[in-house]
């Protein structure tokens, strides 16, 4: 895996991942920024909400689970001082289907969080993660 960030203006930049799409970030306008794009912070939680997300859909599909959305709120709060890390984060997950088993989609959940989900278990080595999850039938 590659990606390659390129200096835009001010504290804008574009990265260009490894396939092939381009994903601008830029920093607050009292650090020099444009507010053109979201922050690089916020793009590493917002990628950790979409690889637990892929893998809870994943789970439970493979579980003959008839899952028709999934949604996440990441709750994050960071250190005072640099490096400013996640020290916190909490995950919300709202699953919505028809005739979802809960304990099916706690597993899924559950194996997201201690197996398959990089991006969180790597935030996790410094950040405290607690997830919670409701069920919406559709």
């Amino acid at each position: 895996m590659e990606c390659i960030v390129r200096w835009h203006e001010g504290m804008s930049f574009i990265a260009q991942t490894g396939s092939g799409h381009l994903v601008p970030m830029d920093g607050a306008p009292e650090a020099g920024g444009h507010n053109w794009a979201p922050r690089p912070m916020e793009m590493l939680l917002a990628g950790a909400g979409g690889c637990t997300s892929y893998d809870v859909i994943t789970i439970l599909r493979k579980a003959r689970q008839e899952v028709t959305g999934c949604e996440v709120k990441l709750t994050a709060e960071r250190a005072a001082e640099d490096p400013k890390v996640f020290t916190r984060i909490d995950l919300h997950f709202v699953v919505k289907g028809k005739g979802l088993k809960p304990e099916l989609v706690e597993r899924a959940i559950k194996l997201s969080a201690e197996k398959y989900c990089s991006a969180t278990i790597m935030l996790g080595k410094t950040a405290q993660l607690s997830h919670s999850w409701e069920i919406v039938e559709v």
